[in-house]
């Protein structure tokens, strides 16, 4: 393993405590289990039921061409699958790859790289490369198309990352916005207390043996199991063990934690007791530096919204429901970042603040409808539905002002964890801001003849997250003409390179001179790129690693007739067009008409 690559990893693999690491757990088996309820159950998981949110999408398309693929690759006898090699794609269906793969992927092909990595990096943070920026820009502009300009009921915003400190005094976040933390007192070692959980090991007949300590992942459960026999057979115990009840730290008892084994020495009585860790970064502004100038990088976008939402639907003359979409930055100190980009220090949101009536009957059909609008968004752009489901969130675990909340959630390779959440907020927020600022908050709902504080329904996702769920989505290797191949399926919106410009040769200057004639008009719209080195099955393998939907051979052919050789990505399938059905055929293939 290359020393960036081990550098990667260190913010990126769970800690484990107790019986060591284990096995990374296969992603593509889906054998992955949720994650415990604090409230000691699973999360009710609900169908997606109604009508896809645009209809079949390339990517359903792509999808339908890789199960055919697949199908045929079934057949027995060598003969017949030496056959289907030369002839087409036939995908392994038994590839799995680990975080690790992913993280020297994101590395080797450019889309992320660690932060001040030449200085040994720098915790929590990470630098976009030439891919991945163009992949995150996509991943917002097909987000912006779809939530706002393709909608009458929406409008943007873009607010101020620092704002007065009365917002987030208001808001709770000042007093409130903290996460649970311990200390291993012997390794100095920090861990949040609700991630850190502790089990007890028991014999059947009642005689405790100790207490094993793991971090939450996906595979926490077995990992407990694994300590607790390593740690009866140490002790020389006989008879059978009770299942390992797990819990979290934050909720220990103080007269239990002191025989807590630390995650990082695996002695017990080293960790502290539970404290509050506020997750806001302080910053001063203007020339003093006292506490009248202490001011915070945003840690989320939503309160921006809240407090322009008079500005906004006064100015855009809109009216209820309507929404408010931001994309921006946010902050969070993270006690313990970890899972490579999936928990950052500082990362990228896309939230809408859908503001609707008072009356209880309008919240959860919204709420629904939201629901349905977001996991089909998921799905549409590229991510497997069966790596996708919703979590419920129980009434007992709500924020103090939330009415309800609804999970998407995304099984990565490092277990099973939120991606996008929706969320009912009543109208705590316009409230708080209202009673905190001294200004109304209230619409003047001119069919009714009333003045109220509008409700909100809150969709938010992180485009981090989201961009490492659709890396985790896209990668796969399947074998073409004999030989294993690396490739991203990227659905041809989010893809970073849309079309690659291939000269079949590069010593002939008028096929070069119609290729880059070519090249220039797609790059008005697109980014493409231009490729004339090598031969060109090496070529098209270049651009299955970055996953480029589409290569555009021009050739001698391209002289005489005025066709090129367009060849499919996913299916490796090539179609002769002419040059203006080339144009119409990427514009259908990319943008949907």
């Amino acid at each position: 393993m290359s020393p960036s690559v081990a550098m990667f990893l260190l913010a990126s693999i769970p800690l484990i405590a107790g019986a060591g690491a284990s096995s990374t757990p296969a992603f593509m088996s889906l054998a992955l289990p949720k994650i415990r309820s604090l409230a000691g159950g699973a999360h009710a998981r609900l169908p997606v039921t109604g009508k896809r949110f645009m209809g079949e999408t390339a990517a359903q398309r792509y999808a339908k061409s890789r199960m055919s693929a697949k199908a045929e690759a079934t057949a027995e006898g060598k003969e017949e699958k030496k056959a289907e090699k030369q002839e087409g794609v036939v995908l392994n269906p038994d590839f799995k790859f680990s975080m690790e793969d992913i993280v020297g992927v994101c590395k080797r092909r450019g889309f992320v790289f660690q932060s001040s990595e030449i200085y040994n990096g720098f915790g929590g943070f990470y630098d976009y490369g030439p891919l991945g920026v163009e992949l995150k820009a996509n991943i917002k502009r097909v987000w912006w198309r779809d939530m706002v300009h393709r909608r009458d009921d929406m409008v943007g915003l873009d607010s101020s990352i620092i704002a007065s400190p009365q917002i987030w005094q208001s808001s709770g976040h000042v007093d409130g916005f903290s996460d649970p933390m311990v200390d291993c007192k012997e390794s100095k070692m920090r861990y949040r207390a609700d991630q850190l959980f502790y089990g007890k090991v028991e014999l059947e007949e009642g005689e405790v043996i100790g207490y094993v300590s793991v971090m939450e992942s996906g595979t926490m459960q077995e990992e407990a199991d694994k300590a607790a026999d390593t740690m009866k057979r140490k002790a020389k115990k006989q008879g059978t063990l009770k299942p390992v009840t797990l819990a979290e730290v934050a909720e220990c008892p103080l007269d239990e934690l002191e025989n807590i084994p630390s995650p990082a020495t695996g002695k017990p009585g080293s960790l502290t007791p539970p404290r509050a860790f506020n997750l806001m970064f302080q910053t001063q502004v203007g020339a003093m530096s006292d506490a009248s100038s202490t001011a915070y990088l945003r840690p989320e976008t939503a309160q921006g919204i809240f407090v322009n939402f008079k500005n906004v639907q006064q100015t855009a003359r809109t009216s209820l429901p309507f929404g408010i979409a931001q994309i921006g930055k946010a902050f969070r100190n993270e006690i313990t970042p970890r899972n490579f980009i999936f928990r950052s220090r500082e990362f990228e949101q896309m939230e809408i603040e859908y503001f609707i009536d008072d009356d209880d009957e309008t919240w959860p059909k919204a709420h629904k409808e939201w629901i349905d609008t977001c996991y089909n968004w998921l799905v549409d752009i590229g991510l497997k539905e069966d790596l996708i489901d919703l979590d419920v969130h129980a009434s007992d675990k709500l924020a103090h002002y939330a009415r309800a909340c609804t999970d998407v959630a995304f099984k990565f390779p490092f277990g099973r964890s939120e991606l996008l959440g929706v969320a009912a907020r009543g109208d705590f927020d316009l409230s708080a801001h209202a009673s905190g600022s001294g200004k109304k908050m209230e619409y003047n709902d001119v069919e009714t003849k009333r003045k109220y504080v509008p409700h909100v329904i809150e969709p938010s996702i992180g485009v981090d997250r989201l961009f490492l769920a659709l890396v985790c989505s896209a990668y796969d290797e399947d074998t073409v003409g004999g030989e294993v191949r690396s490739v991203m399926r990227f659905t041809p919106a989010i893809a970073p390179i849309k079309c690659a410009i291939l000269p079949l040769v590069k010593n002939k200057p008028e096929l070069l001179a119609k290729a880059k004639e070519i090249y220039n008009k797609l790059q008005m719209r697109y980014n493409v790129v231009w490729d004339q080195g090598g031969a060109i099955g090496r070529r098209y393998r270049r651009m299955d690693e970055v996953g480029t939907p589409f290569c555009v051979t021009v050739d001698f052919d391209t002289l005489e007739d005025g066709t090129v050789t367009v060849r499919d990505r996913d299916t490796t399938e090539q179609q002769r067009l002419t040059i203006d059905e080339l144009y119409a055929f990427l514009s259908k293939e990319i943008d949907g008409f």
